[in-house]
């Protein structure tokens, strides 16, 4: 057996995991002495015993590398291991690096300057506009966005990625074959794409409440820093805050209004020394070391440039009115502006023809997802 294979089968044995296997490869000389070694020589290594050398030893047998492989490429997946060359180099730094890590799409050498965007599942329409320009931007600016492809600000981080042509990388909350939630197999399909899904979790294991504060050091772990946005302060975001300090990783956060629940978490971060982020700039002078000055300048004014949306003062007040909301219906919009019926009808179909609003059933109109990353520039109303 090699030590590959070795690692294959140690992931799959329940009741160890990295901190103990490394233990044990430390005192046995590898990972694959530790699957022929005898319950008496594993039972002697600090902090195993005899219980969990019995455990060891029982599950040991009933284990194949190549079949769990074989099941992996079913799932158009690989399995990566510490001894294989693609293996993070950044997850190598961490306390407790996976054993194993089941991947469906690419890892790549770009992947080291990567940026983790976490969040609430219960995301406001303010958390999931300022979550989704931050990713475009940074996504625009060369970082690899990664998160936990969640409900919420994980999964509007994704796809701003993707949107912006960028790569991203989903670190699962189960196995590969367990995908959660299920609304986002089609947005899986699009990261294995454009990035990677990531599961350390062997075949067969559901998402549960134990599994996904325990990936949350991964989604650290392959980042050079985590920004959260909209977080409880006993959520897993929070968690993930927790776990990069422990490994040395930035941590930022976005502030939000102080009289909602998912502000609670950043404001204690910006409280304790994590950088307060309003935009692009801010989360390139916490990178100094990947931007000098002038590229930080270069990178925002490239920005500044290719957000700027011009509008007419009539325009612009149609768009402002449905900035903070879904959606409006088109009576409630004519209050909230002031124009008339004739005005905002040819209004809207201009906004429309520009790709800036869309029509909804029941003479309702929203804004363009895209569109909220832009920022307004007000132009002289044309005659």
């Amino acid at each position: 057996m090699t030590s590959r294979e070795a690692y294959i089968v140690l992931n799959r044995i329940e009741g160890i995991g990295p901190v103990k296997v490394r233990a044990l490869c430390e005192a046995l000389g590898s990972p694959e002495a530790v699957l022929s070694a005898s319950a008496d020589g594993l039972a002697a290594v600090r902090g195993v015993g005899p219980k969990g050398a019995e455990n060891i030893v029982s599950q040991r047998g009933g284990l194949d590398a190549g079949r769990e492989e074989a099941a992996a490429a079913k799932l158009g997946a690989r399995l990566v291991t510490p001894v294989d060359p693609d293996y993070p180099a950044s997850l190598k730094t961490i306390y407790d690096p996976p054993l194993c890590l089941y991947v469906r799409g690419a890892l790549e050498k770009k992947d080291e300057q990567a940026l983790a965007i976490v969040g609430t599942r219960r995301v406001s329409h303010y958390g999931a506009a300022q979550a989704e320009r931050l990713a475009y931007q940074a996504s625009k600016a060369g970082f690899v966005i990664v998160s936990g492809m969640a409900r919420g600000i994980d999964t509007v981080a994704h796809r701003a990625a993707l949107k912006a042509g960028g790569r991203t990388i989903a670190v699962l909350g189960g196995a590969m074959d367990k995908l959660y939630p299920p609304e986002n197999r089609e947005l899986a399909e699009e990261i294995a794409a454009h990035g990677a899904l990531i599961s350390e979790f062997p075949l067969g294991r559901e998402p549960d409440r134990t599994t996904f504060p325990y990936r949350n050091r991964v989604v650290s772990g392959l980042s050079k820093g985590v920004l959260v946005v909209e977080a409880g302060l006993d959520s897993g975001a929070m968690n993930t805050a927790e776990q990069a300090l422990e490994q040395g990783r930035s941590v930022m956060a976005v502030p939000g209004r102080v009289d909602m629940e998912g502000s609670k978490g950043p404001h204690r971060l910006i409280q304790n020394g994590a950088r307060l982020v309003e935009d692009l700039s801010d989360i390139l002078k916490e990178f100094e070391f990947l931007f000098p000055p002038a590229e930080q300048a270069r990178l925002v004014r490239q920005q500044d440039a290719r957000q700027r949306l011009t509008l007419a003062p009539a325009e612009e007040s149609v768009v402002r009115a449905l900035w903070t909301e879904p959606d409006l219906d088109f009576d409630d919009l004519i209050r909230r502006t002031g124009l008339s019926s004739a005005r905002l009808m040819t209004l809207s179909m201009q906004l429309e023809m520009k790709r800036v609003l869309r029509r909804l059933p029941g003479r309702r109109l929203a804004l363009m997802d895209e569109i909220r990353q832009w920022e307004l520039s007000p132009a002289e109303e044309t005659p």
